[in-house]
């Protein structure tokens, strides 16, 4: 039997770089496949090629044994291959139901008139039928990016995609969640589809799929049956060398003195009524403070408010003893705080701006980039070529557009511009989202390295493992009010994962 997908010698060329280098990639009907790799490593533009995005240079692709040639995204979705982004392409100010049908040109999307009532049922009962269902008339705007996910992940299923890649699905979501999306792709495999799962989680990987594929460098390094595989050797394949996996190391730093206080703090979300509802912590200098939640209870609110970037209702914030001016973020960068968003490609850094423009956003005023009014260009060239090798920033040079970078590298450009900003207070939210295991390595030092220099690193994550791995200690969010507080060396997934439920801890 014909495999449900099969790429045969792919290769594709970008100006001074060969991003796929005679590929092959097949997968069956009825399997979820992973493909893993390195940021850099060839995945994205394969699943673009895959996807009509891309023409490859060389190479053919067959479904089902037959050779096919998209020449645009749309011969791909009629062929039945839907991709959902780590990056989302939904409308902000439309509803789910519109984002649902927008572009589908075969069913309810092609319409003169559509009939919004019985698309929203439909979303509706895909999304209790799959276990990932969201408001079919709540804006893209109101919804926390882990809803947003599902709203991806239904356009696919609403549009019955036979073959469905999904980039890094569980970005934004807790391990309860993440398990009931397994759940779904088991359904969705047994129904005939196939799943073409990028991650770089290896233990999801491992818990979900039936084979691995594994690049490197933009070429095939080998595909494995996932139970013969271990995580340690998929990380081996990966990367080409050992790997130490996310474990906690324990840090000799002595914890100081306060340097971030948030007291009875309350603000209002986008949709109305209150996000976050008399939130009290304390971070302390050389002290890692994790908050743990499901995606959607006032976490992204909590940093918007901590970092000025929210308007507070009431409460307040102080560094280092100072009271923060409400919804001043240049109060809150002069006194010391930096902040890495969820959200990088809209949030984090200007995306048609180049990367040595985006390394100075917070720096532009200092003097080692102006002369006068006038910015010194070759010296912020130079920084930003620095900063490139120190943080591993790979697909481009100083003046490369920061929108051209994948998720992993223009994660780089925001970690390396907040944390050579000397810091008092990080605030840092999902920093390894979409990371490699390597450059998960690397940055997970970079937080401790920060911690054990004096710095208070708050720390917002959907990802247990990273919570449990660096954190002192774990507030847990739920509803917009903390629900407990645990001591990370002490506390279990379940205990964590009860208060981010709504229980109550033992």
């Amino acid at each position: 039997m014909p495999a449900a997908v099969e790429l045969r010698g792919i290769t594709k060329r970008f100006p001074g770089v060969v991003a796929n280098d005679a590929v092959d990639f097949e997968a069956a009907e009825g399997e979820v496949h992973a493909l893993l790799g390195e940021n850099g490593a060839g995945k994205s533009t394969l699943s673009n090629i895959l996807t009509g995005l891309y023409r490859p240079d060389e190479g053919e692709i067959l479904l089902r044994g037959t050779p096919v040639t998209f020449g645009s995204p749309r011969d791909a979705l009629d062929a039945g291959i839907c991709m959902v982004h780590q990056h989302f392409r939904l409308v902000p100010p439309f509803t789910v139901a519109e984002n649902v049908i927008l572009g589908d040109h075969r069913g309810e999307g092609r319409k003169l008139m559509v009939h919004p009532r019985r698309i929203e049922q439909r979303v509706a009962e895909l999304g209790k039928r799959y276990r990932i269902a969201v408001d079919p008339r709540a804006r893209i705007w109101q919804l926390s990016l882990g809803e947003q996910q599902r709203v991806e992940i239904l356009k696919a299923l609403y549009r019955q995609a036979t073959i469905l890649i999904l980039d890094e699905p569980t970005a934004v979501l807790t391990p309860q969640e993440a398990d009931s999306l397994f759940e779904t792709l088991r359904v969705m495999a047994d129904e005939g589809r196939t799943i073409v799962f990028i991650s770089h989680k290896l233990h999801e990987v491992k818990a979900v799929s039936d084979r691995v594929t594994v690049l490197r460098g933009g070429k095939t390094v080998d595909t494995v049956e996932t139970k013969e595989a271990t995580q340690r050797s998929l990380a081996a394949l990966m990367v080409g060398r050992e790997v130490a996996l996310a474990e906690r190391v324990e840090r000799a730093v002595e914890i100081g003195t306060p340097v971030l206080e948030v007291r009875d703090l309350w603000a209002a979300g986008d949709r109305g009524g209150d996000a976050l509802r008399g939130v009290s912590l304390t971070v302390r200098s050389g002290e890692i403070v994790a908050i743990a939640g499901v995606a959607g209870n006032g976490q992204r609110e909590l940093a918007e408010t901590v970092t000025g970037m929210r308007q507070a209702a009431r409460g307040e914030v102080a560094v280092d003893g100072k009271r923060l001016g409400s919804g001043d973020a240049r109060a809150a960068i002069r006194a010391g705080v930096a902040h890495v968003p969820e959200d990088r490609l809209t949030t984090g850094v200007a995306p048609s701006l180049s990367i040595a423009s985006n390394v100075v956003l917070k720096s532009y005023r200092g003097r080692s980039v102006t002369r006068g009014p006038l910015l010194r260009l070759r010296a912020i060239r130079d920084h930003a070529a620095a900063l490139i090798k120190r943080y591993d920033v790979r697909g481009g040079g100083p003046d490369l557009p920061a929108r051209q970078l994948s998720g992993g590298n223009l994660q780089k450009v925001v970690l390396a511009r907040e944390f050579h900003g000397s810091p008092r207070v990080l605030v840092v939210a999902s920093p390894t989202r979409g990371l490699d295991v390597a450059a998960i390595e690397t940055v997970h030092r970079y937080l401790r390295d920060a911690a054990s220099g004096g710095v208070g690193v708050l720390l917002i994550s959907e990802d247990l493992d990273e919570i449990r791995a660096l954190a002192d200690r774990i507030f847990v969010i739920y509803e917009g009010a903390i629900a407990g507080e645990l001591d990370a060396r002490a506390s279990t997934v379940e205990e964590i994962g009860l208060l981010m439920a709504g229980g109550v801890a033992e």
